[in-house]
């Protein structure tokens, strides 16, 4: 018994995080071909076929550590508010794709992903605290969103 709940709180954990870069991906596939393709980018704009497998990569990545953080045994409290804060701070990573690609606005868009980026701060530092391996889970993820906040300002400023 204990084993399929495990089994199902990995799974929604993983829908969670992947539901959330599919709801991205919806505003901006049908943008690449010709709004984002159209735009000035900066020399280190990295190829456009490269996105959606690092994406796909981190939603895994943050799934699992989700999923750590419900594993957690004791500090009820505390992971409970660590997952409502990984709840809110998806939200805030499906809004990007949103403003940036499907409004197609770049100011929009770095302040979503300025407010994504500190969120994903305290998460990292969160689930550290909590299960150091769910931190360590979410430092690519970390590295990624400061990456892409780079690239946002730059397109931004650029356009």
């Amino acid at each position: 018994m204990k084993k399929q709940k495990n089994i199902i709180y990995f799974i929604v954990a993983f829908i969670l995080c992947q539901g959330t870069g599919i709801i991205g991906s919806v505003f901006t596939i049908s943008a690449i071909p010709d709004w984002y393709a159209g735009l000035t980018k900066p020399s280190f704009s990295p190829p456009n076929w490269l996105f959606g497998p690092v994406w796909l990569t981190l939603y895994t990545l943050m799934g699992i550590a989700l999923y750590l953080i419900w594993q957690k045994k004791g500090q009820d409290k505390k992971r409970q508010l660590v997952s409502r804060l990984f709840l809110v701070h998806l939200f805030f990573n499906a809004l990007w794709s949103i403003l940036f690609f499907g409004l197609k606005n770049p100011l929009l868009g770095l302040l979503d992903i300025t407010v994504l980026w500190l969120m994903i701060v305290i998460l990292t530092v969160k689930f550290w605290q909590t299960e150091r391996a769910a931190g360590l889970l979410l430092v690519p993820y970390l590295l990624w969103v400061s990456f892409a906040s780079l690239l946002n300002f730059f397109i931004w400023r650029l356009n």
